[in-house]
């Protein structure tokens, strides 16, 4: 699945995925959960942050992970393994290393406080990943540099 998890695919998800990496509310984590308890998995997951602050992407706050890490580091059926973000888009890599940089700290920070290690950073696409490795990423997404740019899909319009 591409995309904002919404609550209505919990279900599908927790049948279909072993890791889900963009648990981006307490809401979401919630509904997870129970999904997870009435499937009889456990669901490993990353928390997505909303690091830069955008206001066409989803995720927690910075200031709030920590608070959510914790709340949903409780809930039986939900592992949390790290930090998930999707930087904003730039033609230079440079400009979104703070990005990288604040999710590792981050990570760091909760480690701290929950006493464990969270093993995963997400972060980096196929513009920016080398930048997004530099500054800690364990997991980049280069489906642009593997299949290429999407195509745009034209709908026709049936004249009704």
């Amino acid at each position: 699945m591409v995309g904002h998890l919404q609550t209505n695919k919990c279900k599908d998800a927790v049948t279909l995925f072993d890791m889900i990496e963009s648990v981006d509310s307490l809401h979401l984590a919630q509904e997870l959960q129970k999904r997870a308890e009435q499937a009889a998995r456990r669901i490993r997951v990353l928390l997505e942050v909303n690091v830069a602050g955008e206001s066409t992407k989803y995720g927690f706050k910075p200031e709030e992970v920590v608070g959510a890490l914790q709340e949903i580091n409780s809930m039986a059926r939900l592992e949390v393994l790290g930090l998930m973000t999707v930087a904003p888009f730039t033609t230079d890599p440079e400009k979104v290393r703070p990005v990288f940089r604040k999710l590792r700290e981050l990570k760091e920070l909760c480690e701290d406080q929950i006493g464990a290690p969270l093993p995963h950073l997400s972060m980096g696409m196929s513009n920016d990943f080398e930048v997004a490795i530099e500054e800690g990423a364990t997991i980049v997404r280069i489906g642009t540099a593997i299949f290429g740019p999407r195509s745009t899909l034209k709908v026709e319009s049936s004249g009704d």
